[in-house]
């Protein structure tokens, strides 16, 4: 069967539905090279524009499912339960969360990406870990969760390349922030995983690609259906992204803050609580999807008592390390801590007041300019530099006190990363209530 490009272009450009038939030949017919990157680009802005119904996206997710390869995990006796984040600032729950569900046998496969335009990437983050292998190949990758039940690693080349591909066509079109085309994406590469329930983690605010809570729920609902539409058991969280999660925005140093919070164990004063309640909504979610798949039923205060006490045992340290030590990485280095970049700065209150705002998505392109993230795909990255805060949104200060440091290979960039984020961090002295970190919970 095969159709004119050109006229499906105009007809979605119209706002008119498409077939599966047709999303399948067209998304197909680009995969193998057969229409060109700019008949790809328009439908993909037309797509833009006049989004697609329920079934269109389902369709779209699944010829994007089925264009490679697909994991097959069900020798895996074990729920296999995962969970994605789209996208922010300091984000690094993941590394915690992985090793974390897998104390309680569950199998976690993690296939995590690499940073796009501010955001960071969990797989930029592990690779701060010396000799730490991110891409292994599928075999192994089934023996690790079979016998640790845990493993972080990049996509592959056969899993899902139409996603692949049109990934990066995306983030050159201006056509990133389009509801349909982040959920085929997201959900086409988590179902390739061969799952049993995934949580996600929507972010809003202003280090999002969702700035609104509107738009975040919209994008949830969204990735919900299309899920359920696979047979799959699907939880949502829209979580506030307006400043950084945690205290680290950098790799190493987030690395650094993660294996703190394992450590140290749960409400420990020294770990950052809008990291903690995160990453805790999460694991509750994570954990009754778990035990559902077992037969079993867990109330949310059940599920965080048990995985407090978890952490409180060090059991998930120890997974963590052992995870690391299978998949390459040096956890001598990994315990004593990663080195972060020599010259620092910081940037100190002007005048007493509360911190009214943050611009988030300014933050992460401060980390990029350091040399922490990519401009180009064939950027490489210095995963020594990078940001630790001291105060966040609704902070009091006094004038001089500490804000956030910075941690660069140079001192004009070290100068340069102070200025902007003068810019982009608001005291004033209206006093402002810190945000509420977990908005919603969709089903």
């Amino acid at each position: 069967m095969s159709f004119n490009p050109v006229e499906l272009t105009t007809r979605k450009r119209d706002g008119e539905k498409l077939s599966a038939e047709e999303i399948s030949w067209f998304i197909t017919e680009y995969t193998n090279g057969t229409i060109p990157d700019y008949q790809m680009s328009a439908m993909l802005m037309a797509i833009y524009f006049q989004g697609m119904s329920t079934a269109e996206t389902a369709a779209m997710t699944d010829v994007m499912l089925h264009s490679g390869s697909v994991l097959n995990l069900r020798d895996i006796d074990k729920p296999k339960i995962d969970k994605h984040s789209t996208g922010g600032i300091g984000d690094k729950t993941s590394i915690i969360l992985v090793p974390l569900l897998a104390c309680f046998d569950i199998a976690v496969p993690m296939i995590a990406g690499r940073g796009l335009g501010h955001t960071g990437g969990t797989i930029d983050k592990l690779e701060a870990i010396p000799g730490f292998q991110a891409e292994l190949g599928e075999p192994r990758f089934k023996e690790l969760l079979g016998t640790i039940g845990a493993a972080l690693i990049s996509q592959g080349k056969g899993l899902c390349p139409a996603d692949k591909k049109l990934y990066g066509l995306r983030d050159v079109s201006g056509t990133v922030p389009a509801i349909p085309l982040i959920v085929s994406s997201i959900m086409s590469k988590k179902l390739a995983e061969d799952i049993d329930g995934l949580v996600l983690d929507v972010k809003f605010g202003s280090g999002a690609f969702m700035k609104t809570v509107k738009e975040a729920k919209a994008l949830a609902k969204a990735m919900v259906s299309t899920g359920k539409h696979a047979g799959r058991h699907v939880v949502a969280v829209l979580t506030d992204m307006s400043q950084p999660l945690g205290r680290a925005v950098g790799n190493a140093n987030e690395i650094n803050e993660c294996v703190e919070f394992l450590r140290r164990g749960p409400q420990d004063p020294a770990i950052d609580k809008r990291l903690y309640d995160c990453t805790m909504s999460l694991a509750v979610e994570m954990l009754i999807l778990g035990r559902r798949q077992m037969g079993k039923r867990l109330k949310p205060k059940d599920a965080k008592k048990e995985l407090e006490e978890m952490l409180l045992s060090g059991r998930p340290y120890s997974k963590f390390l052992e995870m690391v030590s299978l998949q390459g990485g040096d956890t001598v280095a990994l315990d004593s801590g990663l080195p972060v970049a020599k010259v620092k700065k910081t940037l100190k209150a002007k005048k007493a007041g509360y911190i009214r705002a943050m611009d988030a998505q300014a933050i992460g392109m401060v980390v990029v300019d350091l040399g922490g993230g990519r401009k180009a795909a064939s950027d490489s990255i210095d995963h020594s530099v990078g940001l630790e805060f001291e105060r966040f949104i609704g902070d009091h200060l006094q004038k001089g006190e500490d804000i956030v440091k910075i941690y660069a290979n140079s001192e004009t960039v070290a100068r340069s990363a102070l200025e902007q984020l003068q810019e982009v961090i608001v005291v004033s002295p209206q006093k402002k209530s810190a945000p509420k970190l977990v908005r919603e919970r969709i089903v």
